[in-house]
């Protein structure tokens, strides 16, 4: 009896620190390190899906352009989404280029020709963040190392979070089982593979594709002729 008290006074315990501690969130991009003597370009492609309130699914899509050159500048793009039959060409959004020589972060608005510039006081990252951890693996949250594979003729190490919000929390009355998955290029320094799915909110996957070792087009990484300026906290005009 003693021993059945005990356990159920532990698992108590568990689901309690379970509930106070950030849960685990998937790194939600593909990070480009600033790492000089590395370059390439490749594209993205996403895959997005939402679940809206009323339990409907929306997939949508797009791709997107990324360089770094042999300095560590990087571009990186981001389009609109847009749905899976269509044969339109996502439309840039913004472009964020960085220089971690001088630590200034620019981001562009193409639509509306113009971009803000600011400098950063942390040092630039090295390797992609990972997905947080939050002490020893439990009932409710654990991983596996998925091995290593070769995409886009890298070698690359996988490794996937798995995350179990038990019944009865937050009125589900099912186990809701959340996963992370990303496969890691030690020779690049990204994660070429990204994967997070979440059915209360939906999934994304994004996969670098086309993946070039050459130097990219210097011009990508400077301010385009005929961009404006824009003050810190001022967004641009539609």
């Amino acid at each position: 009896m003693r021993r059945n008290l005990l356990t159920a006074v532990l698992s108590v315990i568990e689901l309690a620190l379970f509930q106070t501690v950030p849960r685990l969130s998937a790194q939600d991009d593909i990070f480009v390190t600033p790492i000089p003597n590395a370059p390439f370009s490749g594209v993205i492609n996403v895959e997005r899906s939402i679940v809206r309130q009323d339990g409907t699914v929306v997939n949508l899509k797009t791709v997107r352009a990324i360089h770094r050159d042999s300095h560590g500048r990087i571009y990186n793009e981001y389009r609109s989404l847009l749905p899976p039959s269509s044969s339109e060409t996502p439309q840039i959004t913004q472009i964020l280029l960085y220089d971690p020589q001088t630590r200034t972060s620019t981001t562009l608005f193409p639509p509306q020709h113009a971009y803000r510039s600011g400098t950063t006081r942390r040092p630039p990252a090295t390797t992609p963040p990972v997905f947080a951890s939050y002490g020893p693996q439990n009932a409710f949250t654990h991983e596996e190392d998925l091995g290593v594979q070769v995409m886009q003729g890298l070698g690359v190490h996988g490794l996937r979070h798995i995350q179990t919000i038990p019944a009865g929390s937050g009125g589900s009355a099912k186990d809701i089982v959340l996963t992370d998955e990303y496969w890691y290029s030690e020779d690049l320094r990204i994660n070429l593979v990204l994967k997070h799915n979440d059915p209360r909110a939906g999934s994304v996957i994004m996969t670098v594709t086309q993946v070039a070792r050459a130097e990219p087009d210097s011009s990508l990484f400077q301010i385009p002729d005929g961009f404006t300026g824009l003050d810190a906290g001022r967004s641009p005009q539609r």
